[in-house]
């Protein structure tokens, strides 16, 4: 693929970043409930461990930018895109749960610390699971 100028070697071994500058800023305006660090195991099985009981999360498709090393590996390996979300982050290194009260906090937080982000899914009644829009 084009998008990817590197090596696909290099590019799975490139430094993930530190989360902790904005993740300090976050708990000290208290607007968040719960983080999810998405490492091995993607967003299928790295959010509900945060998730209390009663809940589950739908984590909406097409709502954030997927890095081209991704799309690559998913056609280079023909692996389904359910697989993808279960293996890789896809991109989302950190989930914030932000209660809808606190959003717009968590939103002037991020923006003053010049913090990308994504308003990725929502919470709803459930079991602890992930699912996909």
């Amino acid at each position: 693929m084009n998008e990817i100028k590197g090596k696909v070697g290099n590019e799975l071994m490139l430094t993930h970043r530190s989360y902790w500058a904005i993740i300090k800023k976050l708990i000290a305006a208290e607007c968040v409930s719960a983080l999810a660090h998405i490492t091995g195991g993607g967003i299928t099985e790295n959010l509900p461990r945060v998730l209390p009981r009663g809940v589950s999360a739908i984590i909406e498709y097409g709502t954030w930018p997927v890095q081209p090393i991704f799309l690559h590996m998913q056609k280079l390996g023909n692996v389904p895109h359910e697989e993808m979300m279960r293996i890789f982050n896809m991109g989302i290194g950190m989930l914030a749960i932000v209660p809808s009260k606190k959003f717009k906090k968590a939103q002037t937080v991020l923006d003053r610390a010049g913090e990308k982000y994504y308003a990725v899914g929502r919470i709803v009644k459930g079991e602890r699971k992930v699912s996909y829009s």
